[in-house]
């Protein structure tokens, strides 16, 4: 009798903590009550309906899905040409400093005289001139001969023909002394960011970042990015490295850039380690980014419930035969739900490619707030011996309760 009135005692016990936790949400927690936090608050900016405000789209993570999320295209340098084959030929400039040397067949011409006595050859060398700002050089009895964008080879041939009629057999041979037209900026994560010329041999992408001493950063998550006369493209560091293809001869005027772009992500929730990690690599799956945080706890975590949150282009989530009309802007926040319990899933997540300021969020399993209410049902009424004591403590406990 006496242990049937305890046992009946306890199970009454239960029964209200049930009923109390059952009208409140409170669970042990390691800040301020909610509730607290809500009645002190001087202005109020909320909804009716305890919502953030913000619609998203909840996509399950499938195989059709994946064509959707596959890992956009990288730009090229091949659209520029000068891949292949030999250095391109570099034609002379605004600016550039020039020499020309007129030779003709015998002396008794237009420049060399009849008594030119002891000479070195029968030329002569005109003294160094700038192409000016109408892009032009000055010959003697030439006139004035435009030179900028044009070959040396054509300039010489221009002079040549200007001459022929008045000096013997003339022979044109220009020489640049100062290329201030043919050089290639380079800057950005460069441990000398400077201008550097183009010599006629050629010089590709690598070569300059070379001659300017190199990247100040890792390899890894640094990128190159030419511009050329209104044209861009962006490319890996690392894909120049093994991609020779991409790795194209410069052109007078590029600029060049170097980019170290930190790539990051958050993981939440029922991790092994939650916090912000580096993608440390150029392609990071959801599965390698799951387990570079320690993958999911087995004592929490609900594998059902794994959610990446990202901002996804509307025309894509468009594509997906998705309603976005509803959403603004040129991006639809969406939550892609990967449920691990399906042995398949762990396929598609080693396929889904992870994308900069991803968020992962790993759920709780039910079973935890199961777990966290039975801890407390074994701190108010851990023996049968303890009943009343119990008894005193939970009517004490449930004075502290503020019910809602």
């Amino acid at each position: 009798m006496g242990c049937s009135r305890i046992g009946s005692t306890r199970v009454a016990i239960v029964v209200a903590l049930t009923t109390i936790l059952a009208s409140c949400t409170s669970l042990p927690r390691s800040g301020p009550d909610h509730k607290d936090v809500d009645r002190d608050a001087s202005v109020k900016v909320t909804t009716k309906e305890r919502r953030v405000g913000i619609d998203y789209a909840l996509i399950d993570l499938s195989k059709n899905v994946l064509s959707y999320f596959s890992a956009p295209q990288p730009t090229s340098f091949k659209g520029f040409g000068g891949g292949r084959g030999g250095a391109p030929e570099i034609p002379l400039g605004f600016g550039d400093v020039v020499q020309v040397a007129i030779f003709e067949a015998q002396s008794g011409g237009l420049f060399i005289p009849s008594d030119a006595g002891s000479r070195p050859g029968n030329y002569i060398s005109l003294p160094e001139q700038t192409i000016d700002r109408n892009g032009t050089i000055t010959i003697p009895y030439a006139g004035r001969v435009p030179a900028a964008g044009r070959l040396k080879e054509t300039v010489e041939q221009d002079v040549e023909d200007r001459l022929a009629s008045r000096a013997i057999e003339p022979q044109v041979v220009i020489t640049t002394t100062t290329s201030r037209s043919s050089q290639v900026a380079v800057l950005g994560d460069v441990n000398n960011p400077q201008r550097i010329e183009i010599s006629p041999a050629g010089e590709r992408v690598l070569d300059v970042i070379s001659a300017a001493g190199g990247l100040t950063t890792n390899n890894i998550e640094t990128n190159v990015t030419l511009q050329r006369r209104g044209k861009t493209a962006t490319v890996a560091y690392t894909t120049l490295l093994k991609n020779p293809a991409e790795n194209i001869y410069v052109a007078p005027d590029d600029t060049i850039s170097i980019d170290h772009e930190r790539r990051t992500y958050l993981m939440l929730g029922a991790a092994g380690t939650s916090g912000r990690f580096d993608f440390e690599e150029s392609d990071l799956t959801l599965g390698e980014a799951i387990a570079k945080a320690g993958g999911l706890r087995d004592d929490r975590a609900d594998p059902a419930q794994v959610l990446l949150y990202r901002l996804v282009p509307k025309k894509t989530v468009a594509a997906m035969h998705v309603d976005a009309t509803r959403f603004t802007g040129e991006t639809v926040p969406v939550i892609i739900r990967a449920n691990l319990r399906d042995p398949a899933t762990l396929f598609a997540v080693q396929q889904f490619k992870m994308e900069d300021k991803d968020i992962i969020y790993i759920s709780n399993s039910d079973s935890v707030e199961l777990v966290k209410f039975l801890d407390i049902v074994n701190s108010v009424s851990s023996t049968v011996s303890g009943v009343t004591d119990d008894a005193n403590d939970t009517r004490n406990a449930v004075q502290d309760l503020e019910i809602d």
